[in-house]
This record gives C-alpha cells, structure tokens and sequence, in this order.
C-alpha cells in the first residue's frame, strides 16, 4: 500500500511539474508553487480554476505522448534539498579531517563545489527518485479553489 502510495505521488509530482511548465510557457514568468498528492497536486499562485485545469490536461497528454521531460524541473524543491545535503555533507567532510589552521576557507570551498555538483544529481533524483512520467491510466479529474490562491487539480488512476 505504501508503495502504491508512494508511486501515485511521484507521477501526480511529474504532471505538476509539467503543468506548471505549460503555465510559464503559456502566460510567461510568475510565481507559483505546486505540491503533489496521492491524488493530485496543489497549485499555489495567481491561476484561475480553468487555467488550471486546462493546463494540467495538456501537460497529462504531453507527458502520455512520451514528452518525459516536462516531469523534471529546475524549479523544484528536490534541486534544493539535494544541493543542502551535498553542500552539508561536503563542509562537515572537510571539518572533520586536517588541522584547524584553513579549514573554514576549505569547508567554504567544498561546500560551494557541492551544490555545483548537486545540479545534474538533482534533475537525476528527480528522474529516477521523486518523480515518474509513467501517466498511462491517469485522468485530470477537475480542479478546485482551496482558498485564496491555492488550488488542487485532482487526478485519477495514479494509485494503482
């Protein structure tokens, strides 16, 4: 069950992805967060219901088309937290090894050389871990004002 859990939020986190992509492609740069569900995503930001919901059907036919890569996004919140753990686990190896005399200046140097390296490992956690564009079976089944600027586009077909 947990599994199934897990696998609904990873392809309903890709068709969040790819719709706020359609979003910016569609109306240019705004501000917007997403957030996925088993049973769907959140979309925080100045979107109409409609716009939501139309955006979120074509990103789930770009995506049932092969177009894998609007699941991976540089805007997530996986980048980050993967360029925090590389960057802390970089400045915590260089201050524990050596001397005192210059391990700031190197613990700087190492962190800063981990999230340089996080880039390409974020889009590739992303790909094999957080999200999965594998959307065959998966129906946009509305959208919602929750309040204010929140929405949820509820899906279904993704747990199974």
């Amino acid at each position: 069950m947990l599994k199934r859990w897990a696998d609904a939020v990873r392809r309903n986190h890709a068709l969040e992805h790819a719709t706020v992509a359609v979003l910016l492609a569609r109306s240019g740069p705004r501000r917007l967060a997403g957030r996925a569900t088993h049973d769907g995503f959140f979309l925080f930001g100045d979107v109409t219901e409609d716009e939501a919901l139309w955006c979120a059907e074509d990103a789930l036919r770009r995506l049932q088309a092969g177009q894998a890569s609007l699941a991976v996004s540089p805007l997530c919140g996986t980048n980050i937290a993967v360029a925090g753990f590389m960057a802390a686990a970089a400045a915590t190896a260089v201050l524990s090894i050596g001397s005192a005399h210059g391990r700031f200046p190197n613990a700087f140097l190492a962190a800063m050389l981990g999230v340089i390296f996080a880039q390409p490992l974020g889009r590739l956690v992303q790909q094999q871990i957080t999200t999965s564009p594998d959307l065959d079976g998966v129906e946009i089944a509305g959208a919602s004002v929750v309040a204010g600027q929140l929405r949820k586009v509820l899906t279904r077909g993704a747990m199974r």
